[in-house]
C-alpha cells in the first residue's frame, strides 16, 4: 500500500520514524492539529508550514521531501562541520592526523593552515573500521569525561559533515572557535540552531554552543591508551587473602 503512497507522505513518515516520534507527539511540535495519520495516509496534503517547519526544526530538505533531491538534510544554521584540511600519503591514501594537548590550543586558529597540519604526526592503521572515512586523533585534557575517558588517553574520530546528520548522545570531538572540546553532543529540542554538550563528570554543567560556532566534529568511536594502572596495595592484599584460603582448602582436602 505503501507505494501508492506519494512521495512526500512515505518520507513524511520516514522523517518521523527516525525522530522516535508518534504520531501525535509528531503533530503536537509541528502544530498540526492532533495527529499526522491523514498526511501518512496521503489524504492531507502536505502544507508550506508544515514543509517550513521540517527544514527548521530538523533541516530537512524541501526537495527531497518531494523527491527532487537525494540529500536529505540540509544546511541553514552554518552546521557545515567537515573537515577543512586532510591528509594523503605518497599513494592519496588519507592518513590520521594526531593532535595532542599541545596542538589543540591552537588548532581552532590553524584550522585551514595546511602548512601547520603538515607540522602533525600521522599515521594508518590498516583495519576495515578505518575505511572510506576521515579519522583523526586528539589527545584528551581534563577529567571531563570521567570515568569513560581519562586525562591523557587519546580518542579517534570519524568525521561528520554536518551537525544535522550528528548522533543524539553519542561523544564527539568539537572543535569550536576558540577550543577543542570532547563531550557528549545533545541536540535541543525545537532549536537547531544550537545544541547541548555534555561532560560524563557530573561535576562539570551542560554547556550550549551555537551550531555556528561549530567549525568540525569528529565522533569517537575508539581511544588509544597507554599504561595500564598498577594494582594497589589494598588488591594486592585481597588477592594474597584469597591464595591463603584456596591454599588452606587444598591442604584439608589432602588431610582427609
Amino acid at each position: 500500500m505503501d507505494s501508492k503512497l506519494s512521495i512526500e507522505a512515505r518520507r513524511f513518515k520516514k522523517v518521523r520514524e527516525e525522530q522516535h516520534h508518534t504520531q501525535q507527539s509528531f503533530a503536537e511540535i509541528l502544530e498540526i492539529g492532533a495527529t499526522t495519520a491523514d498526511i501518512e495516509r496521503g489524504k492531507t496534503k502536505l502544507s508550506g508550514k508544515v514543509v517550513m517547519e521540517l527544514l527548521r526544526q530538523f533541516n530537512i530538505n524541501p526537495l527531497w521531501l518531494f523527491g527532487k533531491s537525494f540529500t536529505q538534510y540540509v544546511d541553514v544554521n552554518g552546521g557545515n562541520v567537515s573537515p577543512k584540511v586532510i591528509a594523503l600519503d605518497s599513494e592519496d591514501k588519507e592518513r590520521i592526523l594526531l593532535v595532542n594537548q599541545k596542538a589543540a590550543a591552537g588548532y581552532p586558529q590553524n584550522i585551514h593552515d595546511v602548512s601547520w597540519y603538515e607540522t602533525l604526526p600521522a599515521f594508518n592503521i590498516p583495519l576495515p573500521q578505518y575505511r572510506n572515512a576521515t579519522y583523526r586523533g586528539f589527545q584528551v585534557e581534563g577529567d571531563s569525561m570521567l570515568p569513560n575517558i581519562r586525562p591523557n588517553e587519546w580518542v579517534l574520530g570519524k568525521a561528520v559533515p554536518s551537525v544535522a546528520e550528528a548522533s543524539d548522545s553519542k561523544i564527539y570531538i568539537v572543535v569550536l572557535n576558540d577550543s577543542v572540546l570532547v563531550k557528549k553532543l545533545q541536540k535541543v529540542a525545537n532549536a537547531p540552531e544550537k545544541v547541548r554538550l555534555i561532560s560524563l563528570n557530573p561535576e562539570y554543567i551542560p554547556l550550549e554552543v551555537p551550531v555556528k560556532n561549530i567549525q568540525e566534529l569528529w565522533m569517537v568511536n575508539s581511544k588509544l591508551s597507554f599504561g595500564l594502572d598498577e594494582p594497589s596495595e589494598s588488591t594486592l592484599l585481597r588477592q594474597l587473602q584469597q591464595s591463603m584460603e584456596e591454599l588452606k582448602g587444598q591442604i584439608s582436602n589432602l588431610n582427609t
